[in-house]
């Protein structure tokens, strides 16, 4: 074990470097989710997480707050979640998952990021099966409790990795913590889990872990990666996962 753990390291700084966007991706999420499954934490168990993320994330109040009230307002156009699939410079597979409230507008920037950048946009399902959707809690480390009795113990709920991740000295107000990885459709069983057995959960987030990586030289990367920040750089897009080995 240990390869989906590798790559989601490689890449987190990078990904959650920026606060700004951080907290909107944030607010999307938390808005989609109070969409979904309504305004009240308490009975919506994906907005509670969100929440909790939020206030790791040292997301301000107002902010959260605001991301709740747009998806009850009357005025609201909801977003729809897109995922776009394609080929970058040297054969790199990408996969990028938006969340827009204009698909016009989406699909287009996405064709031209790749179109520029020597890629190609591909049909939709066309890459799915290169990645292994995953959902991945982190979690504060709990006294008395031991990282191999906790994986033995969430293996019924679908965990297949439990690593422990050594507080960032790069990032402020880092905090070691216990990374869980588990097939998606497990996502609600293991939140349940933790929730019940008072774990405090950092973050929930979703990933789509390669199967396989691909080795390229400095130029080749410097190449894929050019497409690869102006899709991150995009309003629209959510995530962005890739089968390059960093």
């Amino acid at each position: 074990m240990g390869r989906a753990f590798e790559y989601r390291k490689a890449r987190k700084l990078k990904r959650w470097g920026n606060m700004a966007r951080v907290f909107t991706k944030l607010g999307k999420e938390i808005t989609i989710a109070t969409k979904a499954g309504g305004p009240d934490p308490d009975t919506n168990p994906r907005l509670r997480v969100l929440m909790q993320q939020a206030k790791k994330e040292n997301m301000p109040k107002e902010n959260v707050e605001r991301a709740i009230k747009k998806a009850t307002s009357k005025d609201f156009t909801d977003y729809k979640e897109m995922n776009y699939e394609g080929y970058g410079p040297c054969g790199i597979a990408i996969f990028v998952e938006t969340a827009t409230d204009n698909t016009t507008r989406t699909v287009a920037n996405i064709r031209s990021y790749f179109t520029k950048h020597g890629g190609s946009l591909g049909t939709s399902g066309s890459l799915e099966f290169l990645f292994d959707h995953k959902c991945v809690f982190k979690i504060a480390p709990k006294e008395g409790v031991e990282l191999d009795d906790l994986e033995l113990e969430l293996i019924d709920y679908g965990v297949d990795e439990v690593l422990f991740e050594e507080a960032d000295e790069e990032e402020p107000n880092s905090t070691a913590s216990i990374v869980l990885y588990g097939d998606f459709q497990s996502y609600s069983a293991i939140q349940k889990y933790l929730e019940e057995n008072g774990f405090e959960i950092y973050s929930a987030e979703f990933e789509r872990i390669p199967n396989d990586v691909k080795e390229l030289n400095e130029e080749q990367k410097a190449s894929v990666q050019k497409l690869l920040d102006k899709l991150e750089e995009d309003e629209d897009v959510q995530n962005v996962f890739h089968n390059m080995a960093e």
